[in-house]
């Protein structure tokens, strides 16, 4: 009985899936940024080609 009201009471693992969650939050921010910047930086590229082609 001793050995399951410790398990009950441990918060170990809440504070892991916690971090968890925290990382996963920061990775898809990232991502995100990350697909923007490649995302503008082509548009960018894109016009610059078609500057030249048209002089």
């Amino acid at each position: 009985m001793a050995r399951r009201q410790r398990f009950l009471k441990d918060e170990r693992g809440a504070t892991a899936v916690e971090y968890g969650l925290i990382v996963s939050l920061i990775f898809i921010a990232i991502v995100i940024g990350v697909a923007n910047y490649a995302n503008r930086t082509g548009n960018m590229y894109n016009y610059i080609n078609n500057s030249m082609k048209g002089s």
